[in-house]
């Protein structure tokens, strides 16, 4: 078990859901999606849009960004861009509590510090994409380092009743996100699908060599003892989620790909099993974050 939920700071009442804005189609989207989610769960929504001016003063003479007329156009635009998408909030939820963050620092930067204290962030995404990079620098670093729940919006409308699919692995780190899938699970009402592969392995290749028949059934009755393991905790707090367990050899991307088109809310945690700072993500998350055809909530260990 990780943390109670009153000990859990993206719980508090006070905690905002927080969306960038920076005036594309894929941020119109996430701050629907955002406005929505709020307006569920009674929370403030805050809007925020960095103007990165000390990447600006690197693009352009120092001497003409600093002008007071370039700088407040900068600000202008910005205002601009935070009052379209405070308008596009209110048709979703026309009682919600909104704010807007108008920030001179990088957006990513911005969005991490907000969320130590957020309930969780929202970030648009491009239905299809190609390598990582495309996806921009400051989805890329948001996903990668803030804390708590990050939310990448991406795919169509789910039905209401479409369940949430988490993935599960062996190791500790991806703790809070099965804690996560079962909160997001209770607070919408719908099923919960656990979904656990015993190797990070590509479904056609197994040890090196391609697998091909029926794994052994020892090896699947251990995966699925672990897996009623991992949730037994959640279960016995959250008992009115129903849980469907998913256990599968190899191919855990592949897998939670193909959930993702019939969920509402893909849930995977943060960490690759190497560890390292700089992929904090890990190949599993960085891939669905990519190519998962509903939105993807990458749960971070505080």
């Amino acid at each position: 078990m990780t943390t109670r939920p009153e000990d859990n700071r993206h719980a508090l009442a006070a905690a905002a859901v927080v969306v960038g804005a920076d005036g594309s189609e894929p941020a119109a989207i996430a701050v629907r999606w955002a406005a929505r989610t709020a307006a569920d769960r009674g929370r403030r929504l805050l809007i925020v849009h960095g103007i990165d001016l000390a990447n600006t003063r690197a693009t352009y003479d120092n001497s003409q960004i600093e002008a007071p007329a370039i700088v407040e156009a900068f600000h202008t635009r910005g205002a601009r861009l935070l009052s379209e998408a405070v308008a596009l909030a209110r048709e979703i939820a026309p009682s919600v509590e909104i704010g807007t963050d108008l920030a001179d620092d990088n957006p990513a930067s911005r969005l991490i510090a907000l969320s130590e204290r957020a309930h969780m962030v929202v970030l648009g995404a491009a239905a299809r994409v190609g390598p990582f990079a495309h996806l921009g620098s400051t989805l890329l670093a948001v996903t990668a380092h803030a804390h708590g729940a990050v939310v990448v919006v991406r795919g169509g409308p789910t039905p209401d009743r479409a369940p949430v699919v988490v993935g599960v692995d062996a190791g500790a780190a991806g703790e809070p996100a099965i804690e996560a899938a079962f909160a997001e699970a209770a607070v919408r009402g719908v099923e919960l699908v656990a979904v656990h592969a015993w190797s990070d392995l590509s479904s056609t290749a197994f040890a090196g060599a391609s697998y091909v028949g029926d794994p052994p059934d020892a090896l699947m009755d251990g995966e699925r003892a672990l897996l009623a393991e991992r949730l037994a905790g959640w279960q016995e707090r959250y008992p009115d989620v129903a849980v469907t367990r998913q256990v599968y050899l190899s191919g855990p991307r592949e897998q939670l790909g193909e959930w993702s088109g019939k969920a509402q809310l893909l849930v995977v945690g943060s960490r690759g099993r190497g560890g390292f700072r700089s992929l904090l993500l890990g190949s599993t998350s960085n891939w669905l974050v990519q190519h998962a055809d509903c939105p993807v909530m990458v749960v971070h260990a505080d």
